[in-house]
């Protein structure tokens, strides 16, 4: 049996429950920065509401220009799940493992990483990034996910 074209990467392969922090927070993330300008303005709020304005700015800025040349300059078309779903998709859980691994310092599996993403001349490019980005979670003193309001698995940043 061949999966049609359109449904690569989207296959789900485990759950945002199951994810650590730094991944389940780079998957939310990605799926409201990819979702529209209303939930693109709830990513930067909350990470200048937990981060502070300067920081919380720079990893905004890290965010978008990951998402940026992942997309321009992405392999294919990243698969995404809808922002509530439980599941997480297979190019969803390369994503998150690749954002925490670059902020772990592995650069040369974050390296292999970036090229199941991107083309192999821009991945040094978005693993730097995605090392920022990561960080910026680190700091953000995530816990585990869990079910807010009985409505999604949300990382819950301790203030």
């Amino acid at each position: 049996m061949t999966i049609p074209f359109e449904n690569r990467g989207g296959a789900a392969v485990g759950f945002v429950a199951d994810l650590d922090a730094v991944t389940a927070a780079s998957v939310i993330y990605l799926r409201m920065w990819c979702n529209g300008p209303d939930t693109q303005a709830c990513v930067s709020n909350d990470l200048a509401a937990t981060l502070g304005v300067g920081r919380g700015r720079k990893a905004v800025q890290a965010f978008d220009e990951l998402c940026r040349i992942c997309a321009r300059h992405g392999r294919r078309p990243l698969m995404r799940h809808a922002v509530t779903c439980k599941c997480v998709g297979a190019d969803e859980a390369c994503f998150g493992n690749f954002v925490a691994i670059a902020a772990e310092g592995d650069r040369d599996d974050a390296m292999l990483m970036a090229t199941l993403l991107v083309r192999p001349d821009v991945a040094p490019l978005v693993v730097s990034l995605a090392a920022e980005f990561g960080l910026a979670l680190m700091q953000m003193n995530l816990s585990a996910p869990r079910e807010i309001a009985g409505h999604r698995d949300v990382p819950v940043a301790y203030h």
